[in-house]
């Protein structure tokens, strides 16, 4: 893609993001997303929510309801907005993410951060496993196909708080019973990204400007990453330096806990089975099985780089985290 430079844009047109929609504001990542965005405080933001929404959206966001049965509602939402950010759960209706992004080409809104928010999509046979890569494809191309938009798809793996107090069959961990279960022997290395981090690499990518100003122009901008991915992540971690962060965090040791091992390959499969038979948790176990496979599927920090550093990006302490996790899972009753 031949690069294009602001001093080249038409007189008057602004080299920043300055009007942000967000679907989800309220939501599990959308609400760290927000508190970002209202920290560097560059931006307005539009939060999209249904009449029946009972999330609290903090102070300094205008709210706007509206009805994903009426296009014109979204469009009229959407219209002037420079960037759709679209967080949603994985068992929201297809159509939904549809809907908007037809609404977007409709209203000329030129960014659409889709909801991406995951493994990378240039692993295809993972994709194709985990039955959520032509799904989230679909979005892409379609926001492609109508022509009005572009997309940037921010890859972050799993959510580390999340999954590391999510139960057995997601990190393995259940902190009730002391058991952890590792995929083959628990020296697989992944990425995995806190809420907050996640929401500080939307804010600061929103922040970049469009275009680079010149031909000496250095610095990143939104175009470098037109209809492609951001790379971002906390750590870079197997299970087993999760279970050696749990025991400094618990002050508890080894011998503390049962510690069982199952092939990765077996667990997916295990998982897929409960899944064809409706056990929910069978499709979180498949997920995850596979992303801890051998081929570095789920570490895109070797094969791809991460574009933490782009983005300012802080390090982040692992124990933590793990500390935030284990009070989520002891919140669950």
């Amino acid at each position: 893609m031949a690069q294009k430079y602001a001093s080249e844009q038409p007189q008057g047109l602004k080299n920043h993001i300055e009007k942000v929609a967000i679907v989800g504001a309220g939501g599990q990542v959308g609400k760290f997303i927000v508190d970002e965005l209202l920290k560097i405080g560059k931006h307005q933001i539009t939060a999209l929510t249904r009449e029946d929404s009972t999330n609290k959206i903090p102070s300094g966001v205008k709210v706007v309801k509206v009805d994903y049965n009426d296009p014109s509602s979204l469009i009229d939402a959407l219209k002037g907005q420079d960037a759709l950010i679209i967080t949603m759960a994985v068992t929201a209706s297809p159509d939904q993410q549809t809907k908007l992004i037809d609404a977007a080409a409709a209203a000329g809104v030129p960014w659409i951060l889709p909801n991406e928010f995951g493994g990378d999509p240039t692993e295809l046979e993972m994709q194709k496993d985990n039955f959520l890569g032509e799904r989230k494809a679909k979005y892409r191309d379609h926001i492609e196909k109508l022509g009005k938009s572009s997309w940037i798809g921010l890859i972050c793996n799993y959510w580390y708080e999340y999954s590391l107090s999510g139960g057995d069959s997601l990190y393995g961990f259940d902190f009730k019973t002391r058991t952890v279960t590792l995929y083959d022997d628990g020296n697989t290395c992944i990425n995995t990204t806190t809420w907050p981090q996640t929401g500080r690499a939307v804010a600061k990518l929103l922040s970049l400007k469009v275009y680079k100003d010149n031909a000496n122009d250095k610095s990143a901008c939104l175009n470098d990453f037109r209809n492609n991915y951001v790379y971002v992540s906390s750590f870079n971690i197997s299970q087993k330096d999760m279970l050696d962060s749990v025991l400094r965090v618990t002050g508890t040791s080894l011998k503390d806990w049962k510690v069982t091992c199952e092939p990765a390959k077996e667990r997916y499969k295990s998982g897929v089975e409960e899944f064809q038979k409706g056990n929910r948790l069978g499709f979180a176990k498949l997920l995850y099985a596979r992303s801890f496979y051998p081929d570095k599927c789920g570490n895109y920090e070797a094969t791809k780089g991460l574009h933490n550093d782009i983005l300012g990006l802080p390090k982040e302490n692992l124990d933590e985290y793990t500390k935030i996790a284990i009070e989520m899972a002891e919140n669950k009753g």
